[in-house]
């Protein structure tokens, strides 16, 4: 059965990715997005044509610029699309810039949500689907992170924001029954990445000349995660109304960062110039996806692991990036 989905954050990295999984199994998507300069809005413009160009029926698929902060733009929206269910990814990402800029952050991440969610609650919205983040977990001592940990100790106001919008989500689902899932993300990484990312960073130095800084020697594990899964297990999360629940979404094999900036060396054949700092306070040792709750309640399954994940992101950024900067 089709249905009209909303995704905000739908020009980003991992927004589009849900777009394009939305409009290739026939539903129809609204992207929403303010196109904002955190990167290249260039960028952002180009996922939508991407997106729009990949698709069965690109009828299907209407982009507005706008932003999740305006109340009444969301009421516009929501009346004339009939939206059934969202997908919100809209958001200031980025631990550290959030310790620079914390009051933008709590405005989009936060104030942003709560229009969302009041607008879902009039409009009697099926389903609302929140992507939230690992670094919710902090310096956890439960390894691998598991969805009953209390993640009351943030490290930096991203989380604190992203933690924050999923305690919101819990009042809307208890006042008012609206069926609301929080995946929280791990290391996302793949085509279209955005370029503050390390993976990104990482092929930048290579091809670009622009010095990385490499945290605590690379002494640090990640859940690195291919976009493709991520947003699989959003698209899973859209298609099973569970009330409440907060659920991982990873793919539960850590990588010490030092071998994966191995590995995209010899995926690139070339060799990076990094600059060692101290790790951040922001900033965690590891992180480690329990995805056993993904599993039993979305059938999630991911299919990339590290080595295929970055074979794919090189060749995405050989031939959009580099293919393309060179014509």
């Amino acid at each position: 059965m089709t249905s009209t989905v909303l995704v905000t954050g739908a020009a980003g990295f991992i927004g589009s990715h849900v777009v394009d999984a939305l409009l290739a199994r026939g539903d129809r998507v609204v992207g929403l997005d303010n196109l904002n300069d955190y990167y290249d809005p260039a960028r952002k413009r180009h996922n939508v044509q991407e997106s729009r160009a990949a698709a069965p029926a690109p009828e299907r698929y209407e982009f507005v610029e706008g932003d999740i902060r305006d109340r009444p733009g969301l009421a516009r929206l929501f009346e004339e699309h009939r939206i059934e269910a969202v997908a919100h990814l809209a958001a200031m990402a980025g631990v550290r810039a959030s310790v620079d800029d914390p009051y933008l952050y709590y405005d989009v991440n936060l104030t942003g949500t709560m229009a969302l969610l009041e607008q879902a609650r009039h409009s009697g919205l099926k389903n609302f689907v929140l992507a939230s983040t690992s670094s919710v977990y902090a310096n956890t001592e439960t390894i691998p992170f598991i969805e009953t940990d209390s993640c009351d100790r943030p490290l930096a106001p991203y989380p604190a924001s992203k933690r924050s919008a999923e305690l919101l989500g819990h009042a809307y689902h208890h006042l008012h029954g609206l069926s609301f899932t929080a995946v929280r993300l791990f290391t996302v990484y793949g085509p279209r990445g955005r370029p503050d990312m390390m993976a990104y960073k990482l092929l930048d130095n290579m091809f670009a000349g622009r010095e990385v800084p490499l945290y605590n020697g690379g002494q640090m594990h990640r859940d690195w995660t291919y976009v493709t899964d991520t947003a699989a297990g959003i698209v899973a999360a859209l298609d099973h109304p569970l009330g409440f629940e907060v659920i991982n979404l990873g793919c539960a094999e850590p990588v010490l960062l030092a071998d994966f900036v191995t590995k995209m060396e010899d995926q690139a054949g070339r060799k990076t110039s990094l600059r060692d700092e101290p790790m951040q306070d922001a900033d965690v040792n590891r992180t480690y996806a329990n995805i056993d709750k993904a599993q039993r309640l979305l059938g999630y399954a991911p299919t990339v692991h590290v080595d295929e994940g970055i074979a794919g992101f090189w060749e995405w950024y050989r031939t959009a990036v580099l293919d393309q900067s060179a014509g």
